[in-house]
């Protein structure tokens, strides 16, 4: 298998560092942007015990002129950007008759509008080499929505509309660019959840638990894979059947 440059956004994060541990497995150079510098050096250091040496910049993926900065600055220490994984999210939960304009716009501009602030930077180069792999990490909640979600189900659901476009015109450059929908997995954010509220959100899951951050990385691994190159412009729905469709 070829060493390649993986960028992962938000690396840092539960489901973020499963990928980031995969990629690295797989014997690629990764990288991942961060805000809090504290933070992220606590979590290198981490990386580094286990082996794993993670290329670091700062930059915001809500910002386009920071993520093509973030951009330039990966690719001068690591190389050219072949492997993308546009991880990055937040919420800001409320129900829509409550839902300020910040609420709204903070969920799209981090889940959705990073998805062309990464991308575009690194699209060009990979259509000029004739590779590449990008996937999106939407959720279960932009297939089937969610009460108090409106802001972020409609970003992650408009996270694969723009994985099918892109998907179609780049196939002939050898780009492959699909999605990933994780149901509910067991990160420290969903663990810290009360209990009982968990009880119920297990209760709706078919398998009868929450997922875990490294089945979420083994299908972006998977997707990101030299012989997963005639699969692009799908969603792997990965929720232990909790949603189902075709």
């Amino acid at each position: 298998m070829a060493q390649r440059t993986a960028l992962v956004t938000g690396g840092t994060g539960g489901i973020g560092t499963a990928i980031v541990r995969y990629l690295a497995g797989h014997g690629h150079r990764v990288a991942t942007n961060f805000r809090d510098a504290a933070k992220a050096e606590t979590w290198r250091q981490q990386m580094a015990r286990e082996g794993i040496e993670v290329c670091m910049v700062q930059g915001d993926v809500s910002d386009p002129e920071a993520c093509a900065a973030m951009v330039r600055a990966i690719e001068s220490q690591c190389g050219p950007v072949d492997i993308l994984v546009n991880n990055a999210g937040i919420t800001r939960d409320t129900t829509f008759h409550k839902m300020s304009y910040q609420q709204w716009t903070e969920v799209v501009n981090t889940n959705l509008n990073a998805c062309f602030n990464v991308t575009r930077p690194v699209i060009e180069g990979m259509r000029a080499r004739k590779w590449g792999r990008i996937v999106q990490i939407s959720s279960i909640n932009g297939q089937k929505g969610q009460y108090g979600q409106a802001n972020y189900a409609a970003a992650k659901a408009g996270m694969h509309g723009f994985t099918i476009s892109l998907a179609q015109e780049n196939a002939k450059f050898g780009i492959t660019v699909n999605t990933v929908s994780p149901g509910y997995v067991a990160t420290d954010m969903v663990m810290a959840v009360p209990e009982d509220v968990r009880a119920k959100i297990e209760a709706q899951i078919p398998i009868g638990r929450l997922g875990k951050p490294e089945e979420i990385a083994h299908a972006v691994a998977f997707l990101t894979g030299e012989e997963t190159g005639w699969m692009t412009g799908a969603n792997l729905a990965i929720n232990g059947g909790q949603y189902m469709g075709w």
